[in-house]
């Protein structure tokens, strides 16, 4: 592949990312939550076009930089492909009463007080034994906003319950493909680096905990009685409702639990929820279908609606109208959109040099631990934001960074728990990232609403700096888990 004859300056690299931020601000203020319609997509074709200017002026070929566009965007599929599909699950999921049910139970079961406790170590739980952040907010964390909802709570806060739930179960998880993915980067294994990610992870969850029981007991929802009581009756008038339903979930999350890839995973759970819906529920089949027809076509057509388009079942209640509707495929497509723009820039950055020259930058700032690990996390929120996927976010600053911390004696475990702390929990916190976009249409929730209670992943990336610079059970070779004092004193000396 042809490469840029002269190398980009910082100022030529930060031009692009100035007039995306400049047009993001400015999309915000104009459209406010909006900006997903259609707005910040071509902020990023814009700012992407810029790069490209800039990379041609550099001496680089367009065919270059539309392979470099072409080979961004095919790291994108598998996820878009997931999107599409849990786009399906929440149709099938909810005219076959599963996500109804898992909403009544949950209403029935939960004090509004221990709720949000509750959501983000269901979600822990979940997530760390599938090893997906995606899958637990597509199927159980669609339910518990629903309870939130109906308990008068803010969906931005149980959407970041949700989030901080999930991702610390993915981060944790030996399923998960970044926890393997991180390891793999700084020349670690898996369970060392899961052992030593419990340093950070541990204080960071115990304090997102605390904060969301606080939350909860200060919080005045209990008196939102009435509307729960409102809530489960229009479900019980509306659907079939039983714990047999409720294997739909367990199932799938049996299946994902024995390595069954996500993209099939996912369509069996979409499959077993349209199969449930035409046992279990045949007046929404009926209904949906508009009745002109008979119960075989009516089934198929109420289940491919489901997958692909609207659905709507109208109740005498409002919430729960908004609870029981759903978009299917189609509803992605922004999102889609989305995430294929953010691809095409964060390509041509990449083609012409523009992100390394930013983080070569940021590394000759790293002199000391906490620096060091500092520069590290901004990298990966860097390319976060700018490459708009959580692997690269991964896998770039894991090659760039890697030689640095060998030769001043660090074991690659701090490299690969800093990468986690950085780059994986940060991700969901960018719009157009492919984690943010995917979680913010899956919820319902725009991400800059859920943004600041997503407290785990607020708080993990502080965490890991903050352990850094206090030098706590910081490993170097030959020395286990003690500080080398005198690289140590060095430390101090660069601070």
């Amino acid at each position: 592949m042809d490469v840029v004859k002269k190398k980009p300056t910082l100022l030529q690299a930060l031009i692009p990312i100035v007039c995306l931020i400049f047009l993001l601000s400015l999309n915000v203020f104009i459209y406010g939550e909006d900006t997903l319609s259609g707005a910040n997509q071509i902020a990023l074709l814009l700012a992407a076009s810029i790069a490209g200017i800039i990379a041609i002026r550099l001496k680089l070929t367009w065919s270059a930089v539309s392979s470099q566009i072409v080979s961004s965007i095919s790291t994108a599929m598998p996820s878009i492909l997931i999107l599409l599909l849990i786009g399906s699950l929440a149709g099938t999921w909810m005219i076959s009463g599963v996500v109804p049910a898992m909403i009544y139970y949950g209403l029935k079961i939960i004090h509004p007080s221990i709720f949000l406790f509750a959501a983000v170590i269901t979600c822990s739980i979940v997530s760390l034994a599938t090893g997906s952040a995606w899958s637990t907010i597509a199927t159980v964390g669609i339910a518990l906003l629903g309870i939130g909802q109906a308990l008068g709570m803010p969906v931005g806060l149980v959407a970041g319950a949700i989030i901080s739930g999930a991702y610390f179960g993915d981060k944790m998880s030996p399923l998960s493909d970044t926890t393997n993915l991180a390891p793999a980067m700084a020349g670690t294994d898996l369970f060392t680096h899961i052992r030593y990610m419990m340093i950070t992870t541990v204080p960071s969850m115990t304090l997102t905990l605390i904060i969301f029981l606080v939350i909860g007991f200060a919080g005045n929802f209990e008196n939102d009685g009435a509307n729960v009581e409102a809530v489960l009756e229009q479900v019980q008038l509306n659907f079939y409702v039983s714990p047999v339903l409720l294997i739909v979930p367990v199932l799938l999350i049996l299946v994902i639990i024995k390595k069954m890839p996500p993209l099939p995973a996912i369509l069996f759970g979409v499959l077993l929820g349209g199969l449930f819906a035409v046992i279990f529920q045949p007046d929404i089949i009926r209904t949906i279908a508009g009745g002109s027809y008979g119960y075989g076509m009516s089934a198929y057509i109420s289940v491919m609606q489901s997958m692909f388009g609207d659905v709507s079942i109208t109740t005498q209640n409002e919430l729960v109208n908004e609870l029981l509707s759903t978009t299917g495929m189609a509803g992605m497509l922004d999102t889609i959109w989305l995430i294929l723009a953010a691809m095409v820039f964060g390509g041509v950055m990449e083609s012409a040099g523009l992100l390394m020259r930013i983080s070569e930058a940021i590394i000759k700032w790293s002199h000391s631990t906490g620096s060091l690990v500092a520069s590290t996390v901004v990298t990966s929120i860097f390319f976060n934001i700018t490459a708009s996927d959580q692997y690269i976010a991964i896998v770039v600053p894991g090659r760039m960074y890697a030689k640095t911390y060998r030769e001043r004696g660090y074991k690659p475990e701090l490299l690969s728990r800093t990468l986690e702390d950085g780059g994986t929990v940060t991700s969901v916190l960018i719009p157009w990232n492919t984690c943010g976009a995917t979680q913010s249409r899956v919820l319902g929730v725009s991400t800059f609403t859920y943004l600041p209670y997503c407290f785990f992943n607020i708080i993990s990336p502080f965490m890991t700096i903050l352990v850094a610079m206090l030098n706590y059970r910081i490993r170097r070779v030959g020395k286990d888990e003690q500080p080398d004092q005198s690289l140590e004193e060095n430390d101090r000396k660069d601070q």
